[in-house]
């Protein structure tokens, strides 16, 4: 059972939803245009905020549908993090584009937001509260994103659960790591 949840949810993960409203919509290859990542920030740079928004949730749902699933088969919360971590991969390293996708961020949001949206709360409040310090989007984001191993350890979760998180944190932080050299 887990293990088709890791590959479903891995393959899910290779439906790139920029991809497809670049192509259904616009008649154009994400990939080759923009900074060619499928992912919502550069589809609303190219395409307009409607198109960022459908980007945005369409990825989100995969995250979603997911840890839908884990839950509905009652399956541990370290196993809903397993399947959340797959769907991820699956985001950024599709098999069905050249292991060429996005940066994963709205995949795991929308998952995170499933799995508790106290934790989802108390991840936005950091990205909240550090936004106006940093002045950057990716940056407060990525601190955000550093912080939820601890968020999970505050909420009681188990070890495996943190390690699990750590491994999609590290994901994240790797799949953004151009950004932080643009910074200087």
């Amino acid at each position: 059972m887990i293990i088709l949840l890791i590959v479903c949810s891995y393959l899910l993960g290779n439906i790139l939803t920029g991809t497809v409203i670049a192509k259904v919509f616009y008649k154009q290859k994400i990939s080759t245009i923009g900074s060619g990542n499928p992912g919502a920030r550069n589809v609303g740079r190219l395409y307009g905020r409607k198109a960022f928004i459908l980007t945005f949730l369409g990825d989100a749902l995969k995250g979603v549908i997911v840890v839908l699933v884990a839950k509905i088969l009652d399956l541990d919360t370290s196993i809903q993090l397993l399947g959340l971590l797959s769907v991820v991969i699956g985001h950024m390293y599709p098999i069905l584009s050249k292991f060429q996708g996005g940066k994963g961020v709205s995949t795991f949001i929308g998952g995170l937001a499933l799995f508790n949206p106290l934790v989802l709360a108390a991840f936005t409040s950091i990205f909240i509260i550090f936004y106006p310090i940093v002045k950057s989007f990716t940056v407060a984001g990525m601190i955000a994103v550093l912080s939820l191993p601890i968020i999970l350890y505050l909420f009681s979760y188990n070890l495996i659960a943190i390690i699990i998180t750590c491994f999609i944190c590290g994901l994240i932080l790797l799949a953004h790591r151009e950004n932080f050299k643009e910074r200087g």
